[in-house]
């Protein structure tokens, strides 16, 4: 067995690994070894790289190390010992060494590095005569102290800074660089009493124990607080990664004097993505000067003039990165006497806006496809594009009061209120507010859309506040357990209380409270986004699969959710092709409608609830006529109420709000309490909702078909296109679905015959429950489409109410019982599979069956990416994620076919045995082909077509049976790409 190799070598123009190769080397080792060889043989000090298998095997075996890695390690180090002619800790010439982590995933700044290894009291004496410059030996002798202390030690880093202000105030001086050498041997004389004092024993001299504690404190680095957290943020799931590799690679020094220096530099504007050289370099100073702060560093620009062939030089190296890597580069240089060195280089982060305008302008300049644009840009990024944003800096400053679920993405600011009355009534004396409260309800709905942003205290990422906010384009944080209400008119968010009118600050995007009102940008809109999704809606427009079912699908459309005119017009804006889920029950909430449909509600009998209705069916239908005149012709797809009927009275315990409703209609309080708490519900969510209600009123979902109806013949009278389709809810059984079409059918034939028209809708289902999934064939009978509903499919699948389950889901993700949270992303193996069960049952009745999703998961990327691959017709989400979602959908697409190719690679290798096979026995074809017959003539007859096909009645037997079987092994259970 082959030996592990775990180290890699690069410098001297040439290197052992590739840019390839970022899951061994992580992206630092892997574009260092990359930019080390031809082609592009740029000025890189040599070097090692310690792979991520070493990470991963550190963290499985208790933090050892594999066997051989020691006996590695001297060997490369001596390598570059004699690459470099310098020996590490050498007395009078030592070589000195930087020690630097790189995951395969840039995580900048989250795991340490450790620069001027291998001085020690004697070798900076040597280094400062072999120098001649005794201040750069001793300014890097105590750098070195000051970050072996703090990172591999875990010496407090305010110990080292106190120090060095006690000896600049010795002095009167404030900047670092004022200090001489004779001030700087004093600081190290300070450092290694600090050192000694915190680890309990003297600075080490040895420079090998140095490298290994050094190796050491990287590795461990991986499983730093930070370092977690950050991957926490971004979506790197533990175990995607091995861990970090490990770079030790010869120090090149900026801080040697005027003819030195450092920087950062990126290859196009990382805020705004214009295509503008950038960066920022510090003369006379190390890396960690230019990103700590210590001193003010100088635009890239103005090394123009104080360097003009160093410039010139990086200009050069810019343009050769680019057209290499083909995206923008991050990179790190030194200049060491007047000499360019290359340090990092790696695909930098950018904004949202920067990676729009990037990716378009790259394309441009024929440097990437659209394809490779498309995948470019993550759709959380267009967030940033469609809502206002906290100022960066003001964030950085501000104090978290407490955090929350990242219900609805964007950044509000206002004065506390806590009703939804307050929200209206503050907003029309020209104040913005945050609406607090413990959860809402759709009575809500006014206070919440005068509101610059919601607060509640529970609930999840599917609560009502949620699924209205997204809608609304309101930044909403849910869920918030540090919220608490001491009082009617105080909360407490954290350790502080606040009351009605003080200042907040939320951050739906990432679900954080601040205090105080913090600047909010405003989002700004580009013609580089249009094109950018232009170009997604022409790639998912030309898309064809074939589905598990073996059903060819072409296409994969954006709708969006909207129950209002305006909602729907904005929807449109950002390209959504139709509205896929209109809710009816807002509309109900309607001063003008709200007291006929509690009428109806309480009503006694079935002439009571006609006679209110009847009064709502004139206002139903103004509001059904501006919905489909807003379409402008596009498809709107109406959904019959769904929610159960206590949501639109008040609660049991508001005694004033009962009093108050029990004289607007007249009854007795007394009365009108027993009513209401007689449409209380145990678990309200699986009780007399949906469809449930038209089998016990089938009077309501009469009068809204009325009304739908009634509304498209006055658009048809007055020459206003329309595509209006009608979909049922929380159906379990065929007989529920046929049963109302059959209703809303008679009622539509009743409105043609009235109106002289001749209109037809088409009527569908909601697919919600596993029950619906499973019998979906049953379903496709009397449905015309499905659309799944995929809140309460992962409801019911998993068993999680979504309004509770945020009490629990946090320690599921964080102990990996579950990978991700089943309301955000889809979850393959519970409602995923379900839906794959729906769209074969259904489509073996109907093979043109339309399938689409309208629950909240319809704009989440890779829930998008799942419903391509079961074969949905389209996605609906809400209309703030329309652009991502059409992003999304195209990255599906892209991702699917590249798979599918790549696929096809894999296979190719066992064509190529089966044509060796041919060749190799063409010079005894005749022999063995009697051999053949003699022999082997029972195989010969099982040898199928193709395979004769493919020897040409030419290769033995045998050997075809080989190359059979060598395709067997290479694709197991895998049929042969179709050409």
């Amino acid at each position: 067995m082959a030996k592990t190799k775990y180290v890699y070598f690069f410098g001297d123009g040439d290197a052992e690994g590739d840019e390839s190769m970022r899951a061994e080397l992580g992206g630092k080792g892997a574009n260092l070894a990359q930019m080390a060889k031809a082609p592009l043989s740029l000025p890189v000090p040599s070097g090692f790289t310690i792979s991520t298998d070493v990470c991963d095997y550190y963290y499985k075996h208790e933090k050892n190390y594999p066997e051989t890695l020691n006996a590695d390690v001297d060997k490369y180090l001596s390598k570059l010992e004699r690459s470099m002619k310098k020996k590490l800790g050498d007395e009078k010439d030592p070589l000195l060494v930087s020690v630097r982590s790189g995951a395969a995933i840039s995580m900048p700044g989250m795991m340490d590095t450790i620069l001027n290894l291998g001085l020690n009291d004697k070798s900076v004496l040597g280094l400062a005569e072999k120098t001649n410059n005794p201040r750069f030996a001793w300014d890097a002798y105590r750098r070195f102290i000051q970050m072996f202390g703090d990172v591999a030690m875990g010496v407090p880093h305010e110990k080292f800074e106190e120090a060095i202000s006690e000896v600049k105030a010795a002095k009167g001086i404030t900047q670092d660089t004022e200090m001489d050498t004779s001030d700087l041997q004093t600081l190290v004389g300070k450092y290694k009493a600090i050192y000694k004092a915190a680890v309990g024993e003297d600075f080490p001299q040895d420079p090998k124990k140095q490298m290994w504690a050094a190796i050491n404190a990287v590795f461990g680095s991986w499983m730093n607080p930070r370092a977690i957290k950050y991957r926490e943020l971004n979506n790197i799931k533990e175990g995607a990664l091995k861990g970090t590799a490990v770079t030790v690679m010869a120090m090149v020094f900026g801080n040697k004097g005027n003819t030195s220096g450092t920087g950062v530099c990126f290859s196009r504007d990382p805020s705004t993505g214009e295509n503008v050289f950038m960066g920022e370099y510090l003369m006379n100073a190390q890396g960690e000067d230019v990103v700590a702060g210590i001193r003010t560093p100088e635009k890239l620009s103005q090394l123009d003039e104080e360097n003009p062939a160093i410039y010139k030089q990086l200009c050069k190296i810019r343009d050769r990165l680019e057209k290499h890597y083909h995206d923008m580069q991050d990179m790190e240089f030194t200049v060491e006497e007047g000499k360019l060195f290359m340090l990092q280089c790696r695909n930098g982060k950018r904004t949202g806006a920067a990676a729009v305008k990037m990716a378009v302008d790259m394309v441009a300049e024929k440097l990437i496809t659209k394809e490779q644009a498309l995948l470019r840009v993550e759709p959380s990024q267009l967030d940033q594009l469609l809502h206002p944003e906290l100022d960066k800096k003001a964030e950085k400053a501000a104090e978290v009061l407490a955090e929350g679920l990242n219900a609805s993405p964007g950044a509000g600011q206002g004065q506390i209120v806590f009703t939804a009355a307050e929200a209206e009534a503050w907003k029309e004396e020209g104040k913005q507010v945050i609406l607090v409260r413990k959860e809402t309800s759709p009575e809500d709905i006014a206070g919440m859309v005068a509101a610059k942003g919601i607060l509640t205290s529970t609930g999840g990422r599917t609560s009502h506040a949620a699924v209205v906010a997204r809608g609304m384009g309101t930044p909403c944080v849910c869920g918030c357990e540090a919220v608490t209400f001491p009082s009617e008119d105080t909360v407490q968010i954290g350790e502080k209380t606040f009351k009605k009118g003080d200042n907040i600050t939320i951050d739906g995007t990432t679900g954080r409270v601040y205090a105080g009102l913090l600047p909010v940008n405003e989002a700004k809109l580009s013609d580089e986004l249009d094109t950018l999704l232009s170009w997604a809606d022409e790639i998912r427009g030309k898309s064809v699969r074939t589905t598990a079912s073996g059903k060819k699908v072409r296409g994969f459309d954006v709708l969006a959710n909207a129950d209002q005119p305006g909602e729907a017009q904005k929807a449109f804006s950002f390209g959504a092709k139709g509205i896929g889920l209109c809710r009816t029950e807002h509309m109900f909430f309607d001063p003008a409608k709200l007291p006929s449909f509690r009428n109806m509600i309480l009503a006694d009998n079935t002439d009571e609830r006609k006679k209110a209705l009847a009064k709502i069916l004139p206002l139903q239908e103004k509001d059904f006529y501006g919905i489909i005149e807003a379409m402008n012709g596009n498809p709107v797809t109406i959904r019959l109420l769904d929610p159960p009927l206590n949501e639109f009275v008040p609660q049991p315990t508001a005694k004033a709000e009962i009093e108050a409703l029990a004289r607007q209609i007249g009854m007795d309080v007394n009365e009108l309490t027993l009513k209401i708490n007689g449409l209380q519900e145990h678990n309200p969510m699986l009780g007399h909702r949906g469809c449930r209600l038209a089998i016990t009123y089938p009077e309501i979902y009469e009068m809204q078909v009325e009304a739908i109806a009634l509304a498209t013949a006055a658009c048809e009278k007055k020459g206003i296109a329309h595509d209006v389709r009608i979909m049922i809810p929380n159906v379990v059984t065929s007989k529920e679905v046929k049963q109302i079409r059959a209703q809303a059918e008679a009622v539509i034939a009743k409105v043609n015959e009235e109106k002289g028209t001749n209109l037809s809708f088409e009527i569908g289902t909601m697919v919600e429950f596993p029950r619906a999934a499973l019998s979906a064939n049953k379903l496709a009978e009397y449905a015309d489409f499905f659309s799944f509903g995929t809140n309460d499919l992962t409801q019911t699948s998993f068993g999680f109410s979504r309004d509770d389950y945020g009490k629990f889901i946090n320690s599921y993700l964080k102990q990996q019982i579950l990978d991700e949270d089943p309301f955000n992303v889809l979850d393959e193996d519970g409602p995923g599979a379900l839906m794959e069960i729906a769209e074969e049952k259904g489509r073996s009745v109907k093979s043109d069956l339309h399938l689409g999703i309208c629950g909240e998961h319809g704009g989440n990327p890779a829930s998008i990416a799942l419903c391509y691959k079961i074969g949905l017709n389209y996605v609906s989400c809400s209309t703030f994620r329309v652009p991502a979602a059409r992003l999304a959908g195209a990255q599906a697409v892209i991702n699917a076919n590249n798979a599918a190719k790549a696929a096809t690679v894999k296979k190719a290798p066992a064509k190529k045995t089966a044509a060796t096979a041919k060749k190799a026995t063409t010079a005894k074809k005749a022999v063995t082909a009697k051999k053949e017959v003699k022999t082997r003539k029972p195989v010969a007859k099982k040898t199928t077509a193709a395979a004769k096909k493919t020897t040409a009645k030419k290769a033995t037997a045998k050997k075809a049976t080989a190359a059979k079987k060598t395709t067997a092994k290479k694709t197991p259970g895998r049929k042969p790409a179709k050409k």
